[in-house]
């Protein structure tokens, strides 16, 4: 008996032929400071739509997401809230040199979701004596919960608060206290008050009042050879991109 092979036809044949085979579909595992979650979410889908590659989320704050990258977690891009992080890994060796980028510019609000606040809120509440608890992100994990103590201090309230703040690990543990009514207030990003789907209101916090939550993204070592990662890293600085950034209540960047 004669066992007939047949030698695959090379690339180009197959697209004189009109034939094209079809790219490898990769997973990319995106770690994501959790203020920016939900945005991802609908990146993905465009993402995934444009491409053969999927995407894997793991969201939690700045912080806490270094730290695991440090300790070895297996994660292929990093979308923290802030420059430092990326910045740090990119010299510890951690990430890609010139893989950097700035994908968003985090704006902060005060929140409440208590009927006894939302009428005519205001930063001039903080000057009260009568709500009970002010919610913020630990600041030294998370980028919102730093610049929601610079804007304490800038009010000259931070120390006079102490008593009546309650922290959480990242920012979105954070805005649950305030969605909840844990806590009648609560520091938060302007992209959860927007999407929260119950009664609530919020002030925009002046720029002045804190420093710019520039938010970078960057390629880890882990996935220097994943193709998935660098192409929703270059989606990421595209235009289709910028225009869902800026849909959920963030200053985008110039497009590439």
């Amino acid at each position: 008996m004669t066992t007939l092979r047949l030698n695959p036809l090379p690339i180009g044949a197959l697209l004189l032929l009109g034939i094209w085979p079809a790219a490898r579909a990769e997973t990319v595992i995106v770690a994501v400071a959790t203020n920016f979650a939900v945005p991802l979410e609908t990146l993905a889908e465009s993402f995934e739509a444009g491409t053969h590659h999927e995407l894997e989320i793991r969201s939690g704050s700045t912080g806490l997401l270094y730290a695991q990258i440090v300790n070895g977690a297996p994660l292929d891009v990093f979308l923290a809230a802030d420059q430092e992080r990326p910045r740090l890994l990119v010299e510890e060796r951690r990430a890609e040199a010139g893989s950097r980028l700035t994908y968003a510019e985090g704006r902060l609000v005060l929140f409440t979701a208590d009927p006894g606040y939302r009428d005519g809120l205001g930063l001039d509440v903080l000057e009260s004596a009568e709500f009970r608890w002010l919610a913020i992100a630990t600041p030294e994990l998370a980028p919102y919960g730093a610049a929601a103590e610079e804007t304490l201090r800038a009010l000259g309230r931070w120390d006079a608060l102490q008593a009546r703040l309650v922290r959480g690990n990242n920012i979105g543990a954070t805005f649950a206290m305030a969605a909840t009514g844990n806590a009648e207030l609560a520091f938060v990003a302007l992209s959860q008050a927007q999407t929260f789907d119950g009664p609530g209101a919020y002030v925009l916090v002046p720029d002045d009042l804190y420093a710019p939550i520039r938010q970078d993204a960057v390629l880890l070592t882990h996935a220097a050879d994943n193709p998935a990662a660098r192409a929703f890293l270059e989606f990421l600085g595209g235009a289709e991109a910028r225009a869902i950034v800026e849909s959920f209540g963030y200053r985008a960047p110039a497009s590439k």
